[in-house]
């Protein structure tokens, strides 16, 4: 885990919700604010910023400024007062918004599942500020069947009667991680838990994102237009087991779209891990500490 040395600073702003009103982005930052490079880390579904403490103190070690915001909903980012509101739209306004706060003409962007999604739809608006791109287990064809899985646990609002059930919990939620140490596990419990009643603990997020998917029938989520416009460098990083980024759609990506066609997209698939490689790995790490160091 990162030393006290590295801890990050925690920071917020306010941002406007689609509906009126603000409500405040919180984001954890390491490294220097005048650094020569900027990465963004953006986390999945129901996770927080957090899940990038290791990655981000080894990135900041080698010299970046690196910046992982907690999505509206999640983490240390408030709730939104309108449940409708959460979506892409309002997610990419918001980092739109942050990116405009730390004053960068340039960064780059690791985005592991949503984060990926966030990314790759940010990186393909003309002028984008994204230099090189990493999708963690995300692309542009969502599969029926791994949206089934996500949609049979999120919004769930349990309550834990210690930090270790939460860790119990997140083992096999998230199991598809990887092999996380103890005190992997126990970091991400400690940052995806929040005090509830009677002592308890409950699940770092608003249970209302699941809203989206209340109600509708489930089906792909195909986003290959967003991914063809996608023109900067890309990393694609696919967990073996992985539901959520098959196979064919991830070697599609090196074949289809403006980046593949300048030759700008790599794949490489993260053994032992399925959606979506929990980047805690040196050897994760240094497959993106590697991409993003290159001119």
């Amino acid at each position: 885990m990162p030393s006290p040395s590295m801890m990050p600073r925690l920071c917020s702003m306010p941002v406007l919700s689609p509906t009126g009103g603000f409500v405040r982005l919180a984001w954890a930052e390491w490294g220097a604010e005048d650094s020569r490079r900027t990465v963004l880390c953006m986390h999945g579904l129901t996770r927080n910023g957090r899940d990038f403490d290791v990655l981000a103190a080894a990135l900041a070690a080698a010299g970046w400024r690196v910046v992982a915001p907690d999505v509206p909903g999640r983490g240390r980012s408030e709730w939104l007062r309108r449940p409708e509101d959460y979506g892409y739209p309002f997610y990419v306004a918001a980092m739109a918004a942050l990116i405009g706060r730390l004053g960068v003409d340039t960064l780059d962007w690791v985005g592991t599942s949503m984060g990926g999604l966030i990314g790759m739809m940010v990186a393909a608006q003309a002028a984008t500020p994204i230099r090189r791109l990493v999708l963690n287990d995300v692309g542009p064809l969502v599969p029926k069947a791994a949206i089934e899985v996500i949609a049979g646990y999120v919004g769930h609002d349990p309550r834990f009667e210690n930090l270790a059930a939460v860790a119990a919990y997140l083992r096999h939620i998230h199991a598809p991680f990887g092999k996380l140490t103890d005190a992997q596990w126990r970091h991400l419990a400690t940052h995806s838990s929040a005090p509830a009643d009677r002592g308890h603990l409950r699940l770092h997020y608003d249970p209302a994102i699941a809203n989206a998917f209340k109600g509708v029938e489930i089906k792909d989520a195909v986003l290959w237009p967003v991914w063809e416009a996608v023109a900067c460098p890309t990393l694609v990083l696919r967990g073996a087991e992985s539901n959520l980024l098959l196979r064919e759609t991830a070697a599609e990506m090196t074949r289809r779209g403006a980046a593949a066609a300048g030759g700008l997209v790599e794949l490489r698939e993260i053994a032992e891990a399925g959606h979506a490689p929990a980047l805690m790995a040196p050897d994760q790490i240094e497959l993106v500490r590697d991409f993003l160091g290159r001119s």
